[in-house]
């Protein structure tokens, strides 16, 4: 049978199954994996399920077990079920082999006096048999001379040791097992269950004895009958060539929801932006990922990191052929996806009012196309159904108000007993193309005042006409160019605040647990992006952000006391939560919403922050008042901060210490804030100069470790750390001092594999391994340059922009062994080193 043979309501409910995340997975042997057969002995359980048995025992979180009244060693010799399955005997009272040590002097006297007893009442009754267990005795008719001498047995089996005190009975289909202590295969069941945890089970049987454990499923949980009969299962199958086909789709589906089978590349997914939200598209013109109302709240298509039933928004040919290509319009963010005869064009409308998300799809071309809708509000964990309107389809269950506009679309709409998908066949014509728009945020459906082609034109206009006044490197111009529009994606205009990156867990490590979710206002990070964007003549982003943290600073009493980072509109964040029914990306769990970072001492923050300020001040020609100010406030910060240990750059999840890396920005926060008085006649504190010094000095004695030649992470170690460069970055000691170069060639040596540079080597306290990181290949490479090793700079650079994607977008991480790309996409980290290292290698 294949698993289309299987009825419909069952198939779903197996679907649905397979999504929960700790899965129990657990049989009957005997009529359920192994077909009845005249001889109990020579009952061999089917190729097809130890297969799948085996093999959703190694998925993650997940748990295959046989609970079954044969004697567990019997079980497990007849069998041969591979050891990844747990086996549990005597319909639940052996859990291991060396169960009956367990047993008191009276249970054992008991069960001595039960085999005698049971011996005499079956003697000379051709057929009948006793299977003597570590706890019990079956007495076994099926295969007895007559049927009147099996229940003549029975019989006296029932009226005799059945009633005797501290026996437990239970029957089956001609067999009786009586037992010197409980056995019940629910019992078993909800053992089984609180062992591994498991959100959810499924049980296989077909026997009187498998009832108590059908009784003991409940919410989500899943019982299956193996053949005719009353039944407190669910759902029924005909034998057990029908319960190998249950447990190999079971299988199918459990291992795609786990490891998102179908993942695409993450250096391959392109963003669309409007500077109010953002989405990411696959190279087939798949939305998988989409937040409403905010990029930080919520997603409405997490296909990115649950599988299709997280939410997506497709579009195909109906007679599927892979994409000819994927790109950007040049200088802009509108993305078109090619095949040989369908065009799909995607982009994110602008002006339009804040609360609103509005997606605009334009499918052109002469062949037929699938379009799949399929939004999964709160990350899929709303049910959703769709009210047909003359014009498209009005999303139901949602608490913002969706409406899809799709005149002249003709949708089917199926559910899967729990979501509601919609699907359509349609062919667009010459000069008619078909359009779909999405709207979040609104219940209007009607007609836009605009036509498509001038709303497109305006969307475009909007990056192309900024594009065009900025001041791009003569290296990789192209690249930079899409670099400087993905930082500027990154921004959010209402608030003034910049993401870090667009998506949260997508991993360091495929099937690791360093998933963070970066959709958040870092102070470092933001000041950096914004940074970046004035060295290509963009000011307006920094404003914008200088006025969001000026707000910011006005909720607190001082800028020691800031955070880390905050939410979009500056707020802080809730606490770190893990959405578990979501399998992640690739299978890499869990999938996070929140930063715990956000209640981390980072001491460096100040420093990329108080340089922005002087580097927009500088291409300005003029500094406010108000961001004077600030700076005065935040050297003040230092002044009574910097001595102190912290978290650092990385944000790791263990005691602070003294890192080089925070000194150094500490030392830089004073340096820039002396400079900047300078520059624009503004009166300097007294302290600044002598701090300067005195924070310099101690960096120098307590950062350098003669050991190992070079600035090492932190004042109470010899272990290396990227960040530490900044010792010559920041212009601390000059790049031409030995400890500078030394500290270069013990990072290179240490921490360069190949393409890309790893953050450090330390045990962080979290388990598994991470990526090189984009950042740290990019202060490598200006580290290169400040040493006079221009080759080796150029070289790096041109393994940095080869792991670039099709569009041109960067993730956090790259590795270099897997030579694939790893981390949170687009990473403005990355992009940003992008930009600093074209216009380094352009001078």
């Amino acid at each position: 049978m294949t698993a289309e043979a299987l009825p419909a309501e069952l198939r779903r409910a197996i679907c649905q199954l397979a999504r929960t995340p700790r899965l129990l997975v657990a049989s009957d042997y005997d009529g359920t994996l192994a077909p009845i057969v005249a001889d109990p002995e020579q009952a061999r359980p089917l190729p097809e399920s130890v297969n799948a048995l085996r093999s959703l025992a190694s998925l993650h979180e997940t748990t295959s077990a046989v609970i079954s009244g044969r004697a567990l060693r019997d079980l497990a010799t007849l069998s041969r079920l591979p050891g990844e399955v747990h086996l549990v005997g005597s319909h639940g009272s052996e859990f291991d082999v060396g169960f009956v040590h367990a047993l008191d002097g009276d249970a054992k006297a008991l069960l001595r006096r039960l085999e005698a007893e049971l011996e005499e009442i079956a003697d000379g009754q051709e057929g009948v048999q006793l299977e003597v267990k570590p706890a019990s005795v079956a007495v076994h008719v099926r295969r007895a001379a007559t049927e009147a001498i099996g229940e003549a047995v029975l019989s006296a089996v029932r009226s005799g040791p059945c009633t005797w005190d501290g026996v437990q009975v239970t029957e089956g289909k001609a067999v009786i097992e009586l037992a010197v202590v409980e056995t019940n295969k629910g019992q078993a069941l909800d053992i089984l269950r609180h062992q591994v945890g498991a959100t959810a089970a499924i049980f296989l049987g077909d026997d009187v004895t498998d009832e108590k454990a059908f009784a003991r499923l409940h919410g989500p949980d899943l019982g299956i009958r193996v053949g005719a009969g009353d039944s407190l299962a669910q759902h029924y199958v005909n034998d057990p060539a029908d319960v190998a086909t249950v447990l190999a789709f079971l299988l199918e589906e459990r291992r795609a929801w786990l490891h998102g089978d179908q993942a695409v590349p993450i250096e391959r997914l392109t963003m669309l932006a409007n500077e109010r939200s953002v989405a990411l598209v696959t190279p087939d013109a798949k939305v998988n990922w989409l937040c409403h109302p905010e990029p930080d709240s919520a997603a409405i298509f997490a296909d990115l990191l649950g599988g299709p039933a997280a939410g997506h928004f497709s579009i195909k040919p109906e007679h599927g052929s892979l994409p000819l290509g994927q790109r950007y319009l040049p200088g802009t963010m509108i993305v078109e996806t090619r095949w040989s005869r369908l065009l799909v064009t995607d982009y994110l409308e602008h002006n339009l009012a804040s609360h609103r998300t509005d997606l605009v799809r334009r499918i052109s071309g002469s062949t037929n196309a699938v379009i799949t809708f399929a939004p999964r509000p709160e990350f899929g964990q709303v049910p959703v159904r769709f009210l047909r309107e003359r014009d498209g389809l009005r999303v139901v269950g949602t608490s913002d108000p969706m409406v899809l506009r799709s005149p002249g679309v003709d949708w089917e709409i199926t559910s899967d007993g729990i979501q509601e998908t919609a699907r359509a066949v349609v062919r667009p014509r010459e000069g008619a193309p078909v359009l779909l728009e999405l709207r979040c945020g609104t219940d209007d459906i009607s007609e836009h005042p605009l036509n498509e082609s001038v709303r497109r034109d305006l969307a475009a206009g909007y990056w192309s006409d900024w594009a065009a006044g900025l001041k791009l490197p003569t290296v990789q111009t192209d690249l930079v160019l899409r670099s400087a529009l993905t930082l500027r994606g990154l921004v959010h205009k209402d608030s003034g605040s910049i993401m870090a990156a667009a998506t949260t867990s997508l991993p360091e490590e495929l099937g690791g647990i360093r998933n963070w979710d970066y959709r958040y206002c870092w102070l470092r990070d933001g000041a950096m992006t914004a940074s970046a964007l004035v060295s290509v003549g963009s000011y307006a982003e920094a404003d914008g952000f200088l006025a969001w943290l000026h707000r910011v600073l006005e909720t607190i009493p001082g800028p020691e006391r800031l955070h880390p980072l905050y939410t979009l509109h500056g707020t802080q964040l809730g606490a770190e939560a893990v959405i578990d029914t979501l399998p992640g990306y690739a299978g890499s769990r869990p999938v996070r919403v929140g930063n715990l970072a956000n209640q981390q001492v980072q001491l460096d923050v100040f420093g990329p922050v108080v340089d922005l300020v002087v580097s927009l001040a500088t291409a300005r020609g003029s500094l406010s008042d108000n961001d004077w100010s600030m700076v005065q406030a935040m050297a003040e910060a230092v002044s009574r901060r910097w001595h102190e240990p912290d978290h650092g750059i990385w944000e790791e999840r263990h005691a602070p210490r003294h890192h080089v890396y925070s000194k150094v920005m500490c030392w830089l926060t004073i340096d820039r804030a002396i400079k900047l008085g300078e520059q624009f006649g503004r009166e300097l504190d007294p302290s600044w100069v002598p701090l300067r010094d005195t924070i310099a000095t101690d960096v120098l004695k307590n950062g350098w470790n003669d050991e190992v030649q070079s600035f090492t992470t932190a004042y109470d170690g010899d272990d290396l750390d990227a960040a530490s460069l900044f010792v010559g970055l920041a212009g601390l000691i000059d790049p031409a001092d030995e400890r500078f170069q030394s500290t270069v060639t013990a990072i290179e040596a240490e921490l360069r594999s190949g393409s890309t540079v790893y953050r450090y080597h330390r045990d962080d306290g979290l388990p598994g391994d991470e990526g090189g990181f984009h950042l740290c290949a990019a202060w490598m490479i200006e580290a290169y340059l400040l040493t006079g090793r221009r080759t080796e700079a150029e070289e790096l650079f041109a393994q940095m922009v080869d792991a670039a994607g099709p569009t041109g977008l960067l993730p956090e991480e790259y590795d270099p062994v897997a030579e694939r790309s790893l981390g949170n996409h687009p990473q403005a980290y990355s992009h940003l080193g992008l930009i600093r290292c074209a216009q380094l290698l352009s001078q």
